[in-house]
């Protein structure tokens, strides 16, 4: 746990340096990105991140305020909604990418060998 925790501070710390938006709003942003049209549900994004409901309805109420998400109701029911990325959510999760990407390798990559890589993903994986 203390090395996720010092992990997650060097990469947040990194994010902060570059100007960029905390590690939560990556992780949403890249759940949009990998699903099929580019929307989810609250609560499958809740299901495929970390971060708590109550947690995440503020981010995504902040996501939306700077025009990087933004709320559709669904087609067939006028209480659901979908979140959806915007051009600029994705220029702004490719952006955290290249940031993200490098403190990764400094802080993780350079310190293992690919073997040692794939046995502690391995080794994680059990627990999935």
């Amino acid at each position: 746990m203390r090395a996720r925790e010092r992990l997650l501070g060097a990469i947040e710390a990194d994010l902060k340096a570059a100007g960029l938006p905390p590690l939560a709003w990556y992780d949403v942003l890249w759940e949009l990105a990998r699903s099929e049209d580019g929307r989810l549900r609250p609560y499958e994004i809740e299901e495929r991140t970390l971060l708590a409901q109550y947690n995440l309805s503020r981010l995504i109420d902040r996501l939306e305020s700077e025009g990087l998400v933004r709320r559709e109701t669904f087609a067939s029911d006028g209480r659901g909604r979908w979140v959806v990325m915007t051009d600029a959510g994705r220029k702004l999760r490719e952006r955290m990418w290249a940031v993200y990407a490098r403190s990764i390798e400094t802080h993780i990559g350079c310190r293992l060998a690919e073997s040692e890589a794939k046995t502690i993903a391995g080794l994680l994986d059990r627990f999935l």
